[in-house]
């Protein structure tokens, strides 16, 4: 079974969304970049587990491409074989991953 290389490629701050500086929540605190991550920080999938220490809101959301290479599948109208690129759902701060099969 193909392990799957997670990549963090990029954590997108509030004022990359919306466009304006000092976003804050409704009780007035300021949101900043995903914390859970770094950009270039790199997670292994094994036996479809969750990679430790990965953000569990943002593995609900990858795993379903993750499972899909790890099932030798492949998105090929939109990356390279072996490869994609997805995203946390986090509306305010997103953050972008590249996914890689690692064939054993």
């Amino acid at each position: 079974m193909a392990k799957i290389k997670i990549t963090v490629l990029k954590r997108f701050k509030p004022e990359d969304v919306f466009g304006e500086e000092g976003y804050s929540t409704p009780n007035g605190k300021k949101v900043t970049a995903c914390t859970a991550f770094e950009n270039g920080q790199e997670f292994v999938v094994e036996n479809h587990n969750k990679p430790e220490g990965f953000c569990g809101w943002a593995w609900r959301d990858i795993y379903k491409d993750a499972a899909v290479l790890n099932f030798d599948g492949n998105f090929k109208n939109w990356a390279k074989n072996g490869t994609q690129h997805t995203c946390c759902t986090d509306g305010v701060r997103p953050v972008v991953f590249k996914l890689e099969r690692i064939e054993d």
